[in-house]
């Protein structure tokens, strides 16, 4: 007997002691990773619009939860019916996680607040307590397998607010849209590690522990103005809901830095509930959506026109009730008798006819105007993206002139038969209002590292597209589209402030049907028009109750949004008055 007991102890201790060894290590030591807390998103002014809290992953050890070690049967079906109320899990998918088998850890549930963890050391003790042999029970806490690893929980303190532009991230904490997918790389830092020695399922408080610590992310400062996008979103949601429309979106631009201000949509989600969301919402639409832009693209066709010396102002245009171009007739939204109009009134009236005369000045035939027009259009930056690098980003949609249709090569000029993004057609009355100059919208100013040092972001790309005098006749001319009586955005007017701005009333092609049904109405400017400072844009798609014209539905969210930022951003009123370019003229007999 005592032969066999020495060869045995030879074999454990000399023979195969590594093997022992490691195995021992296997279970002794409980290796976990130190989540890094996630960088915070602000606005220009420092306050959080999305941040991260102490929170706590729940785990368990579930060999504690075999009958062996339990000492009863079923101890992963009672302990499963304790925590499924507080962990919001179904009772058989915690019981199937506490039976794993060959293991020593199991996730129960991600990113629980403390409150929760509480509760459940609160019934721990509890168990703890009655399992105690003077109390009757077995020696072993059912409870005793459960345990916690410190985490964070993303939080976005106002809701809805931009959450649009924020963006969500996923069940592992990762981005998954907006900023926090855009910026990921900064938010997230870089995870630690934590080794400790364990016996039972906690750790030796005596053994010491190893690991490498966790680098917090980078705090991201947007440009966004807390207050600015609330008024935007509280403007396009309460016209989106009165409209009964299919959605709609608002931006707010700094003319000269080309920082965004605002970028509202409507109907919105609250990322701090995903699962109460809308798929068709999680979005930001202002940036994702194309749609053809209507009569506020007009604009860069009048740009054309006169950065080309083709025309001026005080042109007369002879507009009839209607006009043949190739295999269509042309009309303009109302019915007329012949108008007798200036290039400054085809503008305020918003022509259609007009504007297609004006255009087709650009070149000795109408090839050669369309490919004058198209460089303009690329210029302004239609077809390509912001400069944003924002994710799902639309670029619009611009053919090659030689590609235009017979019917496109009349209907671009005026804004239909190309697409864009809201933030594409706020950039070009942006790039009107900086003296013809065009700034790359920037939606981030800088960041905030984990030693606190603030880095700003890179200076945005800046492009001529027009000369600075063209630039100043067409805000003298977009100011008669809301100053004149004949013009069509006079519910844009703000008291005190000289207005530019223009409508855009489109057809508006169904992504479902594939064809034209409904409309979409906007409406676009910047103010004060003699010294501009801020571009709002508004687009609202699909409007099935009351009107569907831009100046009547867009003009007045316009001027909302348009005083509450002047107001905000202390611009003082307009000292001036106003050319009032003549909008017609009287023909000769």
């Amino acid at each position: 007997v005592m032969l066999a007991f020495v060869v045995r102890l030879l074999q454990v201790q000399a023979v195969d002691a590594s093997a022992y060894a490691a195995k021992a290590d296997k279970y002794r030591f409980q290796e976990y990773t130190l989540s890094a807390e996630r960088g915070e998103i602000t606005d220009r002014n420092g306050i959080a619009l999305a941040a991260s809290v102490d929170a706590y992953d729940i785990t368990a050890d579930p060999k504690l939860f075999t009958p062996e070690e339990a000492k009863v049967p079923d101890a992963p079906e009672q302990a499963a019916a304790l925590l499924a109320p507080l962990l919001g899990k179904e009772p058989a998918e915690l019981a199937k996680k506490l039976r794993t088998p060959k293991s020593r850890y199991t996730l129960l549930a991600r990113k629980q607040t403390p409150q929760v963890w509480n509760q459940i050391k609160d019934l721990r003790r509890v168990y703890g307590q009655k399992a105690q042999p003077s109390a009757g029970g077995n020696g072993v806490n059912l409870l005793g397998g459960i345990l916690s690893e410190p985490s964070t929980k993303r939080v976005y303190p106002n809701g809805e607010l931009a959450a649009g532009i924020l963006g969500y991230v996923n069940a592992e904490g990762k981005g998954a849209g907006g900023v926090e997918s855009m910026l990921d790389g900064e938010l997230a830092g870089q995870d630690g590690k934590i080794r400790f020695t364990q016996s039972g399922g906690r750790q030796v408080p005596t053994a010491g522990s190893q690991g490498t610590p966790a680098v917090p992310g980078s705090d991201i400062e947007l440009t966004i103005d807390r207050d600015i996008q609330w008024a935007a979103q509280q403007a396009i949601t309460e016209q989106v809901t009165k409209s009964k429309a299919d959605r709609g979106y608002v931006v707010v631009q700094n003319t000269r830095t080309g920082e965004v201000l605002a970028m509202a949509n409507a109907p919105g989600f609250d990322p701090n509930d995903l699962s109460a969301a809308n798929a068709a919402a999680m979005g930001n639409a202002a940036l994702q959506d194309a749609y053809e832009p209507g009569s506020t693209s007009k604009v860069m066709s009048m740009a054309a026109v006169l950065e080309e010396g083709k025309a001026t102002p005080d042109t007369h245009v002879t507009v009839p009730n209607r006009l043949h171009r190739g295999d269509r007739l042309f009309k303009d939204d109302v019915d007329h008798e012949t108008w007798y109009l200036t290039l400054n009134g085809v503008l305020a009236k918003s022509s259609n006819i007009g504007t297609i005369l004006a255009t087709g000045q650009l070149g000795a035939t109408q090839a050669e105007s369309n490919k004058v027009l198209h460089s303009y259009l690329r210029k302004f930056g239609m077809g390509s993206p912001t400069g944003l690098d924002y994710p799902g980003e639309t670029p619009g949609i611009l053919a090659k002139p030689e590609d235009w249709s017979t019917s496109q090569q009349y209907t671009i000029p005026f804004g239909q038969g190309l697409s864009v993004s809201a933030m594409q057609a706020a950039s070009v009355y942006s790039t009107i209002a900086n003296g013809g100059v065009r700034v790359e919208p920037t939606l981030v100013r800088g960041t905030k590292g984990p030693d606190g040092r603030f880095t700003p972001a890179a200076k945005p790309q800046e492009s001529r597209v027009v000369s600075e005098k063209t630039a100043k006749t067409l805000a003298q001319m977009l100011e008669s589209v809301v100053d004149d009586r004949e013009g069509t955005g006079n519910k844009a007017a703000i008291p005190g402030y000289r207005v530019a701005g223009k409508t855009g009333t489109a057809n508006r092609v169904d992504p479902e049907l594939g064809r034209y049904k409904g409309y979409t109405a906007s409406f676009a400017g910047f103010a004060p028009a003699d010294d501009p400072q801020i571009t709002v844009y508004c687009a609202i798609q699909n409007p099935t109750k009351g009107s569907y014209f831009g100046g009547q539905l867009c003009g007045p969210i316009y001027k909302k949004v348009m005083e509450f930022a002047l107001k905000t951003l202390h611009v003082a009123p307009t000292g001036s008055q106003p050319a009032r370019l003549p909008v017609t003229f009287e023909p000769t007999p």
